[in-house]
C-alpha cells in the first residue's frame, strides 16, 4: 500500500493580497514550480495553504513558502528566484540532513555576505575551510568557482593568506590562440575573464586592479606556475578538466606551507585534444584515498543558475548514458 499522504496546513501572516499575488505568481506558476520540484500538491484559499505529500517534501515546501512570502515584501519574485529558494531550502530529500548541520556558513566580504545555497554548496565550503587541498567536481552553474573565490577573498581580507592566485589552463575550445588579436597576455585574458568577474563583484573594480598591480592577486594561465613554490597563498585552479595529468601533478606539487588550494572542473566538458586524458579525472582516481584532501561532487540538482540549466545538464547526462549502453 502507498504511504498515507502527509498534510501541512499553513497560514501566512500578515495578510497582504499584493504579497500573496507576488508569491503565487502569474496563474500560480510559482506554486506549480514548487509542486513539480518537491512532488507535492499545494492548495490555497486566500492566505491559507495546505501542502500534501511525503512528510519531508511537504515540510520543505512549507519552509519555501514562508521564506518566499517574507521576500515578497521587498522584491518581485520570479521563477528563477523560486528555483534558488528551493535549492537553498534543501529541496532534495537526500540533502536534508547535511543542510541541517551547515546552515551557519556565511562568507563575509566588504561588498556583502555570500551564503552557500543548498546542502552541497554548504558541504563544499566547509571542506574548503578545513582542508589544504580541495576538489570541486561537477556541471556548470553549481557555484564551484564562485564559492572558491569567495573563500579566497575572505582569507585574504582576514590576513590568513598573503596572496591570491587564480589559475586556468589556456586550452583552445574550437578556436586558435594564434588567430586572436593582441599579445600573449591579451590572447589569454578571455580565458581568465570569469575569475576577474567574480573578483570585481566581491572586491570592486578599483581594489582588484590595485591588488593586481601589487601582485597580491595574480590571475594567470597554468603554464606560469611551473617551477614555483607558493607559500601563504590561496590558489584556485579553475577549468581543471583541461589539464593534462602532467600539468595537474605539477600544479599540486607547487603548494607550500600555509597555503590552500581549490581545484574545480567538469569532467564532461573536456577541451583537450582527442585521446589526451584529463588530469582532473586522473587526479580524482589517484588521490581519493589520500588523507587531507577533500572531494565535493556536484550534480544537476545542485545547479543554481536558470532552472533550464539544470534540465539541460540532466538531458546531456541521459544522452551520455544512452550512448554508453
Amino acid at each position: 500500500m502507498p504511504p498515507t499522504p502527509y498534510n501541512i496546513d499553513l497560514s501566512l501572516k500578515p495578510e497582504d493580497n499584493v504579497r500573496l499575488a507576488n508569491l503565487c505568481g502569474q496563474f500560480d506558476q510559482h506554486l506549480r514550480l514548487i509542486e513539480r520540484r518537491l512532488g507535492i500538491e499545494i492548495a490555497n484559499r486566500g492566505m491559507s495553504f495546505r501542502l500534501i505529500g511525503e512528510q519531508q517534501a511537504a515540510e520543505a515546501g512549507a519552509r519555501v513558502l514562508n521564506d518566499l512570502y517574507a521576500a515578497a515584501a521587498n522584491e518581485v519574485l520570479s521563477p528563477e528566484r523560486v528555483h534558488l529558494q528551493l535549492v537553498e531550502a534543501g529541496a532534495d530529500a537526500a540533502a536534508e540532513a547535511s543542510a541541517e548541520q551547515t546552515l551557519d556558513l556565511i562568507i563575509k566580504t566588504k561588498r556583502g555576505l555570500i551564503k552557500p545555497r543548498g546542502a552541497m554548496q554548504q558541504s563544499y565550503m566547509r571542506a574548503i575551510l578545513t582542508h589544504d587541498i580541495n576538489f570541486g567536481v561537477g556541471p556548470a552553474g553549481t557555484g564551484k568557482t564562485y564559492l572558491a573565490v569567495a573563500c579566497a577573498v575572505e582569507a585574504l581580507e582576514t590576513d590568513r593568506v598573503r596572496r591570491l592566485l587564480l589559475i586556468r589552463p589556456a586550452v583552445e575550445a574550437g578556436e586558435r590562440l594564434g588567430f586572436l588579436p593582441g599579445d600573449l597576455a591579451q590572447k589569454i585574458d578571455p580565458y581568465l575573464r570569469p575569475l576577474y568577474d567574480a573578483l570585481f563583484e566581491m572586491l570592486g573594480f578599483e581594489k582588484v586592479n590595485k591588488l593586481i598591480e601589487r601582485n597580491v592577486i595574480e590571475v594567470a594561465p597554468l603554464a606560469y606556475m611551473r617551477g614555483r613554490t607558493l607559500n601563504d597563498a590561496f590558489i584556485i585552479l579553475d577549468e581543471a578538466q583541461n589539464t593534462t595529468p602532467e600539468q595537474m601533478k605539477m600544479f599540486l606539487t607547487r603548494i607550500g606551507f600555509g597555503s590552500t588550494a581549490v581545484v574545480t572542473g567538469d569532467v564532461t566538458q573536456v577541451d583537450l585534444p582527442k585521446g589526451q586524458p584529463s588530469g582532473l579525472r586522473q587526479a580524482v582516481e589517484i588521490l581519493r584515498p589520500v588523507e587531507g584532501i577533500s572531494f565535493s561532487f556536484f550534480s544537476a540538482r545542485d545547479v543554481v543558475r536558470h532552472a533550464l540549466v539544470q534540465r539541460i545538464v540532466n538531458a546531456y547526462d541521459a544522452h551520455d548514458r544512452d550512448q554508453g549502453s
